[in-house]
């Protein structure tokens, strides 16, 4: 059984394949069960937290689990606030595979998604990117966007512009032909943007959605919780919505959730999940004034691929 660490992971994937796997596997029959996260403290609704996703399709069967201790930092600077394994098994005989580092599958995959959707969402001519997020996943984001929209300018806005200039130089580093540069002025930029991509840990909206124009494509993935979101009730209600996947989106997202209880949405307004646009089911954008949002909270079946993908070029090496 191979053990594979985040560097061969970071070595392994690359967007343009990842993408076209997860549109192929999204559009066949797969096996994915609501996923489990448990509260470690009952009495805090964002204490630390366990967590357990479970997947299959033709050929792997996989289990992520991973940890939340979202006070680690501050513990010490050695400490991460998520841990993450992803065990793969063969389909057929049940045989286990590989022992895979999560973590960092889960920054190419989230990314990942979000581009796959915005394939579908998106105008085909859209040039500039908006990343709203700091993080360590901000640079992913920017990078899978770039891989299947034309984009020619990306900005990066954050509460810390240090940290905004340290994701435009990785961004930079892997594409420098492409005008990459902090944003300072988040409302001019909003209302500029071709797509909008949020990563952050927020628990309130970022920005006003009256700011979003026509023909803008949000996604939004850094929430998991029912009571925060990254976007306000008013952009939710202008656009067509898209998820990764009802089951989880519908029990974590309060993009979604809070305008529920609000008394001004309902789960029968959002258009549809992933696998249907990648299965030709359900149609993506159709005019380019329609402003489209996708919604993810993360999938089983993602790790699953990336995982699957990993395993296969280094079981051939």
């Amino acid at each position: 059984m191979l053990v594979i660490d985040a560097e061969q992971i970071h070595q392994t994937l690359n967007f343009p394949a990842l993408i076209s796997a997860l549109r192929k596997t999204f559009s066949k029959p797969a096996g994915m069960p609501q996923r489990q996260v448990f509260s470690l403290d009952e009495t805090s609704a964002h204490s630390d937290a366990f967590a357990v996703l479970p997947s299959w399709n033709e050929q792997t069967i996989a289990v992520k689990a991973f940890t939340y201790f979202p006070n680690n930092p501050s513990k010490s600077a050695d400490l991460e606030s998520l841990y993450s394994k992803i065990m793969i098994f063969d389909r057929k005989t049940g045989i286990p595979q590989a022992l895979v580092d999560g973590t960092s599958v889960t920054y190419w995959r989230t990314a990942a998604i979000s581009a796959l959707g915005s394939d579908f969402l998106s105008r085909e001519d859209s040039s500039k990117l908006l990343v709203c997020g700091t993080g360590r996943l901000a640079s992913f984001m920017a990078l899978a966007h770039a891989s299947v929209r034309p984009i020619t300018e990306i900005m990066i806005w954050g509460r810390n512009p240090k940290s905004a200039l340290k994701v435009v130089d990785i961004v930079k580093s892997s594409r420098p032909e492409i005008d990459v540069k902090v944003c300072d002025d988040l409302e001019s930029a909003v209302r500029n943007a071709d797509i909008i991509s949020c990563a952050t840990g927020s628990p309130k909206p970022l920005f006003d959605g009256t700011w979003v124009q026509e023909g803008t494509h949000t996604d939004f993935v850094g929430n998991h919780n029912n009571d925060r979101r990254e976007c306000d009730t008013k952009l939710i209600l202008k656009s067509d919505v898209y998820v990764d996947s009802k089951i989880n989106v519908f029990a974590e997202a309060g993009e979604i959730l809070l305008p529920i209880a609000e008394g001004v949405y309902s789960t029968d307004r959002v258009k549809g999940e992933l696998a249907q646009l990648c299965d030709a089911s359900l149609k993506g954008r159709t005019d380019d004034k329609q402003i489209t949002l996708f919604k993810t909270v993360g999938t089983a079946l993602a790790d699953l691929v990336g995982a699957q993908i990993a395993f296969k070029e280094l079981n051939e090496t």
